[in-house]
Order: structure tokens, then C-alpha cells, then sequence
């Protein structure tokens, strides 16, 4: 009985009217934690990964939607150019590593290997094999670099990924969110459901686990993923340590503007 209201629950849309005010808080919890970040320099590198369609991009804009772009950087690389080919496999990513004080977030990272090249076959057998088993010491070198690890797979049903990318198609603000590597890879589900089970197998380590979120409600699943990630960086409120008061002003309307642009914004609305 518990197992299906769970499953009721699941398929059951949040309402907007909640999610905003879950959200809301959420997003003052996340600035407490930017703070804290900066003040005590802490460096945290987050990596998201999933299907097609899953929510990686609105997650990610959700969680820094209300921080700085100065500490929470957003990382989403392109596709190597010929020198990078050429470069040891991690070099591009390693000089996106946070500095002190920063916040990293991959929307999508090194487990591309793991992932679309090896089932698009973009590299060989072998080149993922070794991959696979030479990430977790790459990543046990960031933990003890003092770097905090977080990693999310965002997880969605067949039927849910395909409604949304046939919504990509016919929805002319998210057209461009579907690349010709979305339509290559659309028929292969069970080859990357393989290349996902292969990755976790060999990388869900204690100093840097993998942690999957079911992405059919993408409210759910943002909040889920804001609150898990709280919670993975012990924090402090120091936002409030010294009362902030704005000072007084000077005196206003001694300066007269004496000249304008020439050219104004229509105002049409």
C-alpha cells in the first residue's frame, strides 16, 4: 500500500503555487551556503549527468538562479576541438577545477567517455574501458586536493524523455535544446542504460558516490536535488553576523541631466 501511494505521489505533478515557495526557500539556504563557501574557502566540483531530456539544464539553472556566477560557475563544454583530442583525456577539465571559495557545476563532465562517446562511438572499447578504470583514483585525487565531489544522474522514463524532446521539435523556445546527437542517440536507450550500469559499477566510490534522481516530475526533482545538496556541505548562517543599513543618502536634484541619448527603447508594453 505504501509502495503505491509513493508511486501516486510520484506521477502526480507538483503545483507551481507550491514549488515557488519551496523554492524560495531553498534559494535562501543556497546563499547561506555561498557565504559560507567564500568565507571559509572551501572548493566544491559538482557533476551532472543523465539521459537525454532528463532536467540536467533547468536543475542547474534553478540552483544558482539566486547566487553569484562569480562563485557558482557553470561549466558546459563543447565538443573537443583536434588539439584537445590530442591532449591527455581529463586536461580540459582539470582547468575548470574550483579555487577556493568557488563552486563548480558540470553540466555534463569526463563521463562523457563513460557515456555518448562510447555508445556513439566516438572512442573505442578500450579507450572507455581504461577510463573507467583509472576515474575513481582521477577523482580520489580531487577529494584529497581538498575538493568536495558531488555527483547526480538524473534518471526519466523512455515515454517522459520522448514527449519532451517531440516538444523541443514543436516548441519554438526550446528548439535549440535538441541537438543532431539527441536525434542520433534517441534509439538507443538500452545501450546507454549498459554504458550507465558499466560507469556506475566502476565509479560509485565512497570519496566521490554517484547519487540518482528520478526526474518525471522536474519541480520534484529540482527541489530534491537543492535539498540533497545542502545537505551534503555542512553549513552555517553568517549572512546576518553584521546588521547590514544603508547609509545616508546624498542630496538629490542639485545635478540637472543635461543631455540624454538621442535614441530611446520603444516603450511598446
Amino acid at each position: 500500500m505504501a509502495k503505491k501511494k509513493e508511486k501516486q505521489r510520484s506521477a502526480e505533478r507538483l503545483p507551481r503555487k507550491e514549488y515557488e515557495q519551496e523554492l524560495k526557500a531553498l534559494h535562501i539556504e543556497m546563499v547561506k551556503l555561498q557565504q559560507w563557501v567564500v568565507a571559509k574557502g572551501l572548493k566544491v566540483c559538482v557533476v551532472f549527468e543523465g539521459r537525454d531530456g532528463a532536467g540536467k539544464g533547468g536543475t542547474i539553472k534553478a540552483i544558482t538562479e539566486r547566487v553569484s556566477p562569480r562563485v557558482f560557475r557553470v561549466v558546459a563544454l563543447p565538443a573537443p576541438t583536434e588539439r584537445e583530442k590530442s591532449q591527455m583525456y581529463a586536461q580540459r577539465y582539470i582547468q575548470h577545477m574550483p579555487s577556493a571559495g568557488e563552486v563548480v557545476i558540470f553540466d555534463r563532465s569526463w563521463y562523457n567517455r563513460a557515456g555518448v562517446e562510447r555508445v556513439m562511438g566516438f572512442c573505442s572499447d578500450e579507450q572507455a574501458e581504461k577510463f573507467l578504470s583509472v576515474v575513481p583514483h582521477f577523482e580520489k585525487l580531487l577529494v584529497e586536493s581538498g575538493i568536495i565531489v558531488i555527483k547526480y544522474w538524473l534518471e526519466v522514463s523512455a515515454e517522459e524523455q520522448q514527449r519532451r524532446l517531440e516538444e523541443r521539435i514543436t516548441d519554438g523556445r526550446k528548439i535549440w535544446k535538441l541537438s543532431p546527437m539527441d536525434l542520433k542517440s534517441f534509439s538507443r536507450w538500452d545501450d546507454y542504460t549498459r554504458a550507465r550500469d558499466e560507469m556506475f559499477a566502476a565509479s560509485d566510490s565512497s570519496w566521490a558516490p554517484w547519487y540518482m534522481a528520478h526526474s518525471e516530475d522536474k519541480r520534484r526533482a529540482r527541489l530534491n536535488i537543492i535539498s540533497h545538496l545542502l545537505g551534503q556541505i555542512p553549513y552555517e548562517d553568517i549572512t546576518q553576523e553584521q546588521k547590514i543599513k544603508l547609509p545616508k543618502r546624498g542630496k538629490i536634484g542639485q545635478y540637472k541631466s543635461s543631455h540624454y541619448p538621442s535614441r530611446m527603447v520603444p516603450e511598446r508594453f
